[in-house]
């Protein structure tokens, strides 16, 4: 099933209202959530509490419960169509752009239901930022991509040094620090998803987000990301979606699998089959559709 685009761009930045931080996530304020399913020593960043997504009246993923570590790569893997970017969308309400979504259930960030209607969906982002398929820069140079977020959301002090850790923290800095001045777009697609990732955290978020960041790349710029991912973890929580299994046995911790399910009017919808440490969920998962899709048998 195909669900509507949501890929950032300039414009919907824009149109998302950067200036104003109407409703700040307070940590202190807790509510209730799902049974914690992450490791012990890992703080739980999000809750996902029997969430439903749906374009219209048809539910893209459906009764999704489960917990997110902090400081850790959590991959979210399954077939096409099980709603993988739906889900991963709703983590940060990317999704709020498309007049048809709507959720039941609730999102949890640390104890703060996002989905709440006195919580700013611009804050969100703010503090969950998100990376797409595609390397997404925009038609400005290198260091007007960096500074872009950070005027819209005032944050203007220290801008050069905001930019030149930005650009370090993705591995990126030494390849343009002598071309800052240059269009974003004359950089390679590898440089280009890098500079994306320098983008979203010159912001300062807590969580990263990233669908399918690599898929449109070659194996050595896969590896610069993968590696990125290892190094971003130890500041960032970080949630990818992915359609290479060995590049979710390479970079997560944590895996869930999605999978599709027929509902009762004979449609079709994304389930979450399995989530557990991703050394268990590719060599002894607990569901035998988990198994099938791991194993190659299908997806």
């Amino acid at each position: 099933m195909d669900y509507p685009s949501t890929e950032m761009t300039e414009d919907t930045e824009e149109q998302s209202g950067g200036d104003g931080l109407a409703k700040a996530i307070d940590p202190t304020r807790l509510g209730p959530g799902a049974p914690s399913s992450t490791p012990a020593s890992a703080p739980t960043v999000f809750r996902i509490d029997a969430l439903t997504a749906y374009y219209g009246k048809s539910p893209a993923v459906r009764d999704v419960t489960f917990d997110v570590p902090g400081n850790q790569v959590t991959a979210i893997i399954g077939p096409s169509g099980c709603g993988k970017s739906t889900f991963i969308r709703c983590l940060n309400r990317m999704n709020d752009v498309v007049p048809s979504f709507h959720t039941d259930g609730a999102i949890y960030f640390h104890g703060i239901d996002i989905q709440g209607k006195d919580v700013d969906p611009v804050n969100v982002r703010r503090q969950i930022g998100m990376v797409f398929q595609r390397p997404n820069p925009f038609p400005k140079s290198i260091h007007d991509n960096i500074t872009y977020g950070l005027k819209m959301l005032g944050m203007k002090d220290d801008l050069e040094g905001r930019v030149e850790r930005a650009l370090k923290r993705a591995a990126l800095w030494e390849e343009v620090k002598d071309r800052l001045k240059d269009s974003a777009l004359a950089l390679s697609g590898g440089q280009q998803q890098r500079l994306c990732i320098a983008r979203a955290i010159a912001i300062e978020p807590e969580v990263i987000l990233l669908d399918e960041p690599a898929s449109a790349l070659d194996p050595i710029s896969t590896a610069s990301i993968e590696d990125l991912m290892h190094e971003l973890k130890s500041d960032y929580t970080i949630v990818i979606v992915t359609h290479n299994m060995q590049q979710a046995a390479r970079v997560a911790d944590m895996t869930a699998f999605f999978s599709l399910s027929e509902v009762v009017d004979g449609s079709r919808s994304g389930v979450l089959v399995e989530y557990d440490r991703t050394d268990k969920i590719f060599t002894t998962p607990g569901d035998k559709r988990t198994e099938d899709y791991v194993t190659g048998r299908f997806g």
